[in-house]
């Protein structure tokens, strides 16, 4: 499981959830270092084997957490210790606004900045998240919508994937079987939106995970100094 922390359990809509919460490492001589934001990040389809011990959602928590952030992942349910069963997507995304909800009332995160990110059905996931949340800030002053957002292969060909800001990052494999690149140029077309196009690399981006890592960090980079 890549050496992560244990794991906990939280309330969500349909029973447990199964969580795994990472802080950034304290500075030197510091007894901890706090957080810059809260990082929500959503795993794979949960009926083709996707996990939070995915190695792609592992690569978007190392790189939010050497960026400072305290990175939260989950199973969706009916994964790992999360109860309940798969919803098409429905339930997954109400799974994801539940964890957001539990951690964004941790009193350090009190006026931190949100950000969402997933890979491949995750992606899709965070997305619709991100969607309904930014949907009900707009009406609710109380509701805190995500400042960045991070979707790796979100699954254009499988589910209906919202729009998303102009800001979003989209990174996608040129080799992608799963996800086709051409499925997400052409959701990505109709808004405008920037996709980060990593030659040679395939759905899970074998051998190209440490370049996955430095495209994230290098945008977070970005948005931090912006």
């Amino acid at each position: 499981m890549l050496g992560r922390p244990a794991s906990l359990t939280i309330d969500g809509p349909a029973g447990q959830l199964e969580v795994v919460v990472e802080d950034p490492p304290a500075d030197q001589g510091a007894p901890h270092r706090a957080p810059k934001g809260l990082a929500v990040i959503a795993h794979p389809h949960p009926l083709m084997g996707g996990t939070m011990d995915n190695k792609v959602v592992h690569t978007l928590v190392r790189a939010f957490v050497l960026s400072g952030w305290r990175a939260v992942r989950f199973n969706f349910r009916g994964v790992g210790q999360s109860e309940s069963a798969w919803d098409e997507g429905r339930g997954e995304t109400s799974d994801m606004l539940a964890v957001v909800a539990h951690h964004l009332a941790d009193p350090a995160m009190r006026g931190l900045p949100l950000a969402l990110a997933g890979f491949s059905f995750g992606g899709y996931v965070a997305a619709q998240a991100a969607s309904r949340l930014s949907q009900a800030a707009a009406d609710q002053p109380s509701v805190r919508a995500p400042t960045t957002l991070v979707l790796v292969s979100p699954a254009t060909s499988r589910f209906e994937v919202p729009v998303v800001p102009g800001h979003t990052l989209v990174v996608q494999g040129e080799a992608d079987d799963v996800v086709p690149l051409a499925s997400v140029l052409d959701w990505a077309r109709p808004q405008a939106l920037p996709v980060t196009v990593v030659p040679g690399a395939g759905h899970f981006f074998h051998g190209q995970l440490a370049l996955l890592r430095e495209v994230v960090l290098k945008h977070l980079r970005a948005e931090a100094a912006g």
